[in-house]
């Protein structure tokens, strides 16, 4: 397997299914490809070769690599971008466990969707994906993104999957405080970024929600330490990232992998990392 990234240095994920690979005594290996745009269609006709099994795609190439596909599945199609294609007799299917793995992590920090109050903050991939996941599981979603035009096509993309609304920048503030949960889908924050870095303004939190921050790298984000600090829950990008790559290891092998070795893989390669600049998010991989 391979993950198609532009650039692929900082990926945690090759560490992380090779861990999952050696402790099922699978013969296999994953590895991340930088894959300039130019040559991504190029990159996704070799996955055709009988010894592939499948391959995770990540920025920039989620929305691009969709028409060099045989068959999406209906995440792929609703969320308007694949990160896991799977061999299947020749053909390549496009699928995407970014909204599934993000409802499990949601699950480890206890939170339930059904009827919350959810604030998405960015219009990206990462963003999509979360937001589509939250509003198929019952939840109400109000966006927020500096280009605002991003933003209300997201929602207008998204309207058929439940209750989506546009916040602007007059209504961040209150609509947060009373979230039941806040997802900050930005690079903000993350590893080379400003020092202290965060995408809202200082004290803005929710009264007695939780936060998700999806940078991983810092493990905690200045917005995850100010919500740490006013006794919020909180959670990285982490759980996410570990929980979609399970899903398409899965989609592969169609064995479940030790979740409890790929975390530990994964937190491995992460600290291993920490002595050099590695952006990190899980829109990134």
């Amino acid at each position: 397997m391979v993950l198609f990234a532009h650039p692929a240095g900082h990926s945690v994920s090759p560490a992380m299914h090779n861990a999952a690979l050696a402790a099922l005594a699978i013969d296999a290996r994953y590895e991340a490809l930088d894959v300039p745009p130019e040559r991504l269609g190029e990159a996704v006709a070799d996955l055709r070769r009988p010894e592939v099994a499948g391959a995770n795609v990540t920025i920039p190439h989620k929305r691009a690599v969709m028409p060099w596909l045989d068959v999406l599945s209906a995440d792929a199609r609703a969320v308007g971008a694949v990160n896991t294609i799977t061999v299947d007799g020749g053909r390549l299917v496009g699928d995407n466990t970014d909204g599934a793995g993000f409802l499990r992590g949601l699950a480890e920090l206890g939170v339930a969707p059904r009827g919350a109050s959810c604030v998405v903050l960015g219009a990206g991939g990462a963003a999509r994906a979360v937001a589509h996941a939250l509003l198929r599981s019952g939840a109400r979603v109000a966006l927020h993104n500096r280009g605002r035009r991003r933003a209300e096509a997201l929602a207008r993309a998204l309207a058929g999957a439940g209750t989506v609304t546009v916040l602007a920048a007059g209504e961040l503030a209150g609509a947060v405080a009373a979230a039941d949960l806040l997802v900050q889908a930005t690079p903000v924050g993350m590893e080379g970024t400003a020092p202290g870095a965060s995408p809202l303004a200082p004290g803005v939190l929710p009264r007695a929600g939780a936060v998700i921050d999806l940078v991983y790298r810092p493990p905690e984000t200045p917005l995850l330490a100010a919500a740490r600090a006013a006794g919020l829950r909180t959670q990285s990008g982490l759980p996410m990232l570990l929980h979609q790559g399970a899903l398409a290891f899965e989609r592969w092998f169609g064995v479940a992998p030790p979740l409890d070795v790929m975390r530990r893989a994964a937190l491995e390669a992460l600290a291993s990392s920490e002595r050099g600049p590695a952006p990190g998010r899980t829109g990134g991989r």
